[in-house]
């Protein structure tokens, strides 16, 4: 993979993953507050990469297609 395909899915992934990790932790943050800290990073991966890799991340790419078609049609 080249440096600027490299750069670009990171932002992609960063673009998914900031706002589901706060989402995550806004939802659930205080029932897992109590857990061992591997416990919640556990849970916290266990949900999210799942959510990143089938659901977020397409989800994004998608969303960006449709803004590029509109943008090629201007």
């Amino acid at each position: 993979m080249k440096t600027k395909a490299k750069l670009i899915m990171s932002l992609k992934i960063w673009m998914v993953i900031y706002p589901s990790i706060t989402a995550f932790l806004f939802l659930f943050g205080q029932l897992l507050a109590e857990l061992p800290l591997y416990q919640r990073t556990f849970i916290l991966t266990i949900s999210l990469v799942p959510w990143m890799m089938y659901v977020g991340v397409p989800a994004l790419e998608f969303m960006l297609r449709r803004l590029s078609r509109r943008s090629e049609k201007n």
